[in-house]
């Protein structure tokens, strides 16, 4: 993916993820980088990232899509995550 937006590092959560880029008339999959992180002066928010590599899709342009969360938000995110993943570990 030679035109990255989000840089990979050994710092980077999740470097390589199968995902799905969805529009009204088409539906494509990649591999995508997912990075959560906080900015390192005055950290107030939590930043959540991620791109598809688009060497492998022909409807979008490169891209990254970004969130902040607010703390609470994260923290919220953050037991969805747990909650959903115990249930699938029960299956």
């Amino acid at each position: 993916m030679p035109d990255r937006l989000i840089r990979v590092n050994a710092y980077t959560t999740l470097d390589l993820l199968e995902a799905t880029a969805a529009g009204h008339d088409f539906e494509e999959s990649a591999f995508a980088v997912l990075n959560v992180t906080v900015p390192s002066e005055n950290p107030d928010h939590v930043t959540v990232e991620l791109e598809l590599d688009n060497d492998d899709l022909t409807e979008l342009p490169a891209h990254a899509d970004r969130v902040a969360l607010s703390p609470d938000q994260a923290r919220e995110l953050a037991a969805d995550l747990e909650s959903y993943a115990d249930r699938v570990d029960e299956e």
